[in-house]
């Protein structure tokens, strides 16, 4: 057989596809907002606003690599933000107590994966739509923490507790646990068996059954790897308080859904990466905060989330539908 050549015109077109792609988009976006605002207000641009714009929303951005494998594989989750502060609640909770360090960051952790294991269970076994499933786990997590705590406040957490306290080469651990977590989960997904079958469940789970992928098991999975995030996000987000309350933060699962639908992960299953929702988190939090600096009521956020959910859900849209027609054509 004879070698194609590449010829110019084809390479150009597919460094475009890679330069268009949904990450770049994201960074140009992040760097060019950024950009902009610091010209109408210098003071955006300072350290500190950056560094409180990264370290303020990392466990956001965490949160949101589970929750973008949940929606790739076809499901959606809504009980992830109730989760974080009843994990919250359990770890601060224990630090007080004066159990081990060790033992207040990992409960979280194990924790998140077995209510997130027992969610995704009920979904791939007894067939009822996530939605349905995560919405009553939502309504038990949020009673059932303002039951037994009575919304008090969690104080006096041992200086060790901390961990977003801590840096690692001068980098704070947020951003290391964020880029570490974003990196690894993005190898996993692109170079793994288990990790593809995540894109093939989402895709067509008929397909993927018969191409010897257990869809049933990769929704198991992939819900529990949700609830190691979510617990990781728990840990970045306790750790960097200083006072704890008992009761879930308003709203969280919205935007951690906003990041991943944004960054890039199809709505319909089968297609987006962890790095997009990654970028998307910091945008979104880029334009609260940019938001403020060009004196723009903040309530403008909501709005501006909501329009970028709907924007990127029809485009998401198009696209499949223009993918399609071309098949079909062929």
């Amino acid at each position: 057989m004879t070698a194609i050549p590449v010829t110019g015109a084809a390479a150009s077109r597919g460094f475009l596809r890679r330069f268009a792609s949904q990450e770049a988009l994201l960074a140009l976006a992040v760097i060019g907002l950024a950009v902009a605002v610091g010209f109408v207000n210098p003071r955006f641009l300072a350290y500190r606003n950056l560094a409180d714009i990264l370290l303020g929303n990392a466990y956001i951005a965490i949160a949101a690599i589970g929750m973008s494998m949940v929606i790739i594989s076809g499901n959606i989750d809504i009980s992830v933000g109730a989760l974080i502060g009843v994990l919250a609640t359990v770890s601060g909770s224990l630090a007080v107590a004066g159990a081990p360090t060790a033992v207040a960051w990992l409960v979280p952790l194990a924790l998140g994966i077995l209510v997130m294991a027992a969610q995704g269970a009920v979904v791939a076994y007894l067939r009822i739509p996530a939605i349905v499933v995560t919405l009553g786990m939502l309504s038990i997590l949020k009673g059932g923490l303002i039951s037994v705590t009575g919304g008090k406040w969690i104080t006096d957490l041992p200086q060790g507790f901390h961990l977003a306290d801590l840096d690692v080469l001068g980098v704070p651990m947020p951003v290391v646990i964020m880029v570490a977590a974003t990196a690894l989960a993005a190898i996993w997904m692109r170079d793994t068996a288990s990790g593809r079958a995540i894109y093939a469940t989402g895709g067509n789970a008929e397909a993927a059954r018969l191409c010897g992928v257990n869809p049933q098991r990769t929704v198991v999975m992939v819900f529990a790897l949700h609830g190691l995030f979510a617990g990781l996000a728990t840990l970045v987000y306790a750790t960097q308080l200083r006072v704890i309350q008992s009761t879930t933060p308003s709203g969280l699962e919205l935007t951690i859904i906003t990041a991943s639908v944004v960054g890039g992960v199809s709505i319909l299953g089968g297609a987006g990466t962890v790095v997009g929702s990654t970028l998307a988190a910091i945008l979104i939090a880029e334009i609260t905060s940019a938001l403020v600096f060009v004196n723009v009521s903040p309530y403008w956020t909501d709005a501006l989330r909501g329009g970028l959910i709907l924007a990127t859900v029809i485009a998401d849209i198009i696209r499949r539908r223009r993918r399609a027609a071309r098949g079909w054509r062929t």
